[in-house]
């Protein structure tokens, strides 16, 4: 089957349900794939930062591809995170993403060693020709600790093979430079990840929006998306209110990795899969867990 482009609107990050450090939870898959689709998200990536991507197994990405293609079935595009420090394993995962029948792949900056933009361009410009699919560029320097500088974009823009770029820096400026950059690329979405600039971003002319919180809530953010693009302000500012009221769940546990356990916390209250996570992290203890039921209740969602 043809590649499916992408569309403007909500992408899910999707969390990888996991049963055991190294062992994915089938139902749980599908539960969650089931909850995208009836929330009318326009897009699923697997594999990224809150799919806990880095740490997964290449045994477990491969077996987490293969399922969640087969079970998208082309009802939306499906992309799949291939950033890594390894050249040759990025190509690989795209190769193996392609034959399953994935529908693009997203390439943030190899972390560890920190490239210089120079050998960042550089990177691109090698590795760009070698992938099968669409790509997708994204900006995560608060975990890779590399951007990519809007002039590193800017070496890249003559490449068909990108079609967006995810922004999740929380940098206004940086999202200003992509506005403007998308003038000599119009065929470029753009994507923000910190769910508190959704709606405005998309009134500013962004694309939409990678939301963690659509692994709990799809209908939310879709709803606010499509609020945010006919301009309703009022129905924007009480989508918005719900927002940062289920955004406090990132705010229970004193380590990075709050964010991605609170998500799962959620899913598996609400019934959707285990929140069992990667090394080297744990799943909420109980206090934390009821903190995070808390607030889903409270939401009236």
């Amino acid at each position: 089957m043809a590649n499916q482009p992408l569309s403007d609107g909500i992408i899910v990050p999707m969390i990888t349900p996991l049963v055991s450090h190294d062992q994915l939870d089938h139902e749980g898959l599908e539960n969650l794939v089931q909850h995208f689709i009836s929330g009318k998200v326009h897009g699923i990536f697997a594999l990224g930062s809150t799919g806990e991507g880095p740490s997964l197994s290449y045994s477990l990405r491969i077996d987490l591809i293969e399922r969640l293609c087969d079970l998208v079935n082309k009802r939306v595009p499906v992309l799949i995170g291939i950033t890594d420090t390894a050249f040759v394993e990025s190509i690989r995962m795209a190769q193996f993403a392609e034959k399953a029948g994935a529908d693009a792949v997203v390439l943030s900056t190899p972390y560890y060693f920190p490239a210089g933009q120079t050998e960042l361009r550089q990177y691109l410009q090698r590795l760009l020709p070698l992938l099968p699919l669409p790509v997708v560029l994204y900006n995560m320097p608060s975990l890779t600790k590399v951007w990519y500088h809007l002039s590193t974009i800017e070496s890249v823009i003559g490449f068909k093979q990108i079609v967006a770029i995810k922004d999740s820096s929380g940098d206004k400026e940086y999202l200003n430079g992509l506005l403007k950059l998308r003038k000599q690329r119009p065929d470029w979405k753009l994507f923000v990840g910190p769910e508190s600039e959704l709606i405005e971003f998309t009134t500013r002319g962004g694309n939409g929006g990678v939301s963690g919180g659509a692994n709990v809530y799809p209908k939310l953010f879709v709803e606010a998306w499509l609020a945010a693009s006919k301009n309703e302000s009022e129905t924007c500012r009480h989508l918005q209110s719900k927002i940062d009221s289920l955004g406090k769940i990132y705010e229970i546990g004193k380590y990075a990795s709050r964010h991605i356990k609170a998500t799962k916390c959620a899913a598996k209250l609400l019934g959707l899969c285990d929140d069992a996570m990667a090394e080297p992290f744990n799943r909420f203890y109980p206090e934390d867990q009821q903190k995070v039921l808390e607030i889903i209740r409270g939401l009236d969602w």
